[in-house]
């Protein structure tokens, strides 16, 4: 069976919020994604005995309103450089190794305000439908801004 392209994404924001104030509520992955998705997801937890304080953690969250389950694993925490990677296990709506870091950084001419940067990876499987790709990326345009909006001054 051949793989599917390996897609790269990349999406950043200068935030109205100091670097360790945001660190502070993203560190915790269930925070960012009450952030991003709010009444979107349902159903938030960690499993298999996770936790925010340990690495690795399972956890798993219903996507709606189609109520699709996500499985996903934080793999890494820096604290030094604020930043968390994570990845899914299995796949999630159509997307397959999604492997996922975002940092946090301070603005050092700017006191008060952070930048935050989100990469990821993946792959699309074969029979996702025609126009998938483009509705993933205005999702994902979508969760930097409205992490922005969440840290606004």
């Amino acid at each position: 069976m051949a793989l599917s392209p390996k897609y790269s994404v990349y999406h950043s924001a200068v935030l109205d919020a100091d670097a360790d104030e945001v660190w502070a509520k993203v560190r915790d992955i269930m925070v960012l994604l009450d952030i991003v998705f709010g009444e979107g997801v349902e159903n938030a937890h960690w499993t298999h005995g996770g936790s925010a304080k340990k690495v690795p953690s399972t956890f798993e969250f219903t996507l709606l309103p189609n109520h699709d389950l996500a499985v996903e694993e934080v793999v890494g925490r820096s604290e030094t450089e604020r930043s968390l990677t994570y990845r899914s296990v299995g796949q999630v709506l159509f997307i397959v190794d999604y492997v996922a870091t975002y940092r946090v950084r301070p603005v050092t001419n700017e006191p008060g305000r952070s930048f935050i940067e989100w990469e990821r990876e993946f792959r699309v499987v074969p029979d996702a439908p025609a126009g998938f790709l483009d509705d993933l990326e205005a999702l994902l345009v979508q969760e930097i801004a409205t992490v922005k909006a969440h840290f606004a001054a």
